[in-house]
């Protein structure tokens, strides 16, 4: 988790000076990132990408969709990997009223086996980099492939 939020806030610093190279927000600010719950075992870094859609939503004033959820492991060049627990997280993200989910394009299929019950109603996105999930989070006109 210690791994998943550097490399969060590396590549969040990146995507910041693309996106708005005067904001100074990572320069003039410290952050620190707690994920509530501590009883709930936390291990794997499948949290990357919220991380830094987190940090740039705080860093940028732009409130993030509330109906959207996102999952991916998120290397030091913005590419994302995939995560375990397709099924457990598309349920989960059921029980929240959760619209929209991004999820790895490696996860496609693992997301296309599941029951059709449990994916009925969701829009779906499958993505390779952090620069499509950005395009979801903050754009309001996103056109990305949907399944």
């Amino acid at each position: 988790m210690k791994e998943s939020a550097q490399i969060a806030q590396t590549v969040g610093r990146a995507i910041l000076l693309e996106k708005e190279p005067d904001n100074l927000f990572f320069a003039n600010t410290k952050l620190h990132l707690h994920v509530p719950a501590g009883a709930t075992p936390k291990d794997g870094p499948s949290a990357g990408c919220t991380m830094i859609t987190s940090m740039l939503s705080l860093a940028m004033g732009k409130p993030v969709k509330k109906d959207l959820a996102m999952t991916g492991e998120v290397t030091l060049t913005g590419r994302i990997l995939p995560i375990g627990g397709v099924k457990e997280k598309t349920i989960a993200a059921r029980r929240s009223a959760i619209k929209t989910i991004i999820f790895p394009s490696a996860n496609k299929r693992d997301f296309d086996e599941l029951a059709p019950h449990v994916k009925e109603g969701l829009e779906v996105h499958f993505v390779d980099t952090y620069s499509e999930i950005y395009d979801l989070a903050f754009k309001s006109d996103a056109a990305t492939e949907t399944s």
